[in-house]
């Protein structure tokens, strides 16, 4: 989804590849509905990590939650994510999960619930 704004109770324990920001509201948004993992925009990082806030507040909970690189998907274009994205940062609850960061956002997902991608 472009936006985590439109996440909703039928997203409950799916991923989710959001390109929202990963800061504070966008895991307000995230955090409305047990999501199984979800992904957002780094933003750059930004003045005291503010661009992936929201991989802490999700590990409260958690929610396996990351971020890809913002110089490698456009923020605010899902699609950008989905086909360009390199994970960038991860939370602990993602880690153990398996994903790893520095690898394209497709083949994190594939590989941690071996699905097919494309």
């Amino acid at each position: 989804m472009d936006s985590i704004t439109h996440v909703e109770e039928g997203d409950t324990d799916q991923i989710v590849v959001s390109a929202s920001h990963g800061g504070v509201s966008s895991g307000g948004f995230a955090s409305e509905h047990r999501l199984g993992a979800v992904f957002f925009n780094d933003a750059g990082v930004g003045k005291e990590n503010a661009g992936i806030a929201a991989l802490e507040m999700l590990e409260g909970l958690g929610v396996a939650a990351g971020t890809v690189d913002n110089d490698s998907a456009k923020i605010g274009d899902a699609r950008d994510h989905w086909e360009n994205g390199v994970v960038s940062h991860l939370n602990e609850t993602a880690r153990a999960a398996g994903f790893r960061e520095g690898l394209p956002l497709q083949e994190a997902i594939a590989s941690v619930y071996g699905v097919k991608t494309s």
